[in-house]
């Protein structure tokens, strides 16, 4: 389990949320999930059998626009010295837990 602070969700105009962050070193799993932790204001994320990552200080408006989401869709960036130089390198929907 490893705990990360730079991430960042995006909500559209129909409430879905998208998760920002660097990819990890090995490619997620076909069955990744997310545990929503709302009294701790955190959620892991089980990107596969052997790599699940902590999120500290998810904001609460992030936890409603879930509420009634099945599916979060998760977009795990390459990490660069130039923001405007990140690509996608996986993306995919995890299975929303709580």
């Amino acid at each position: 389990m490893e705990k990360i602070t730079t991430y960042d969700f995006v909500v559209n105009d129909e409430d879905e949320v998208m998760l920002l962050l660097y990819a990890g070193d090995t490619p997620p799993a076909e069955n990744t999930r997310i545990v929503l932790d709302v009294e701790n204001n955190s959620a892991e994320l089980f990107r596969n059998e052997n790599e699940s990552i902590v999120l500290d200080g998810v904001p609460d408006n992030i936890f409603d626009s879930l509420a009634d989401a099945d599916k979060l869709l998760v977009c795990e960036l390459s990490d660069t010295e130039n923001e405007e130089d990140s690509k996608i390198v996986y993306a995919y929907e995890a299975d929303i837990e709580d």
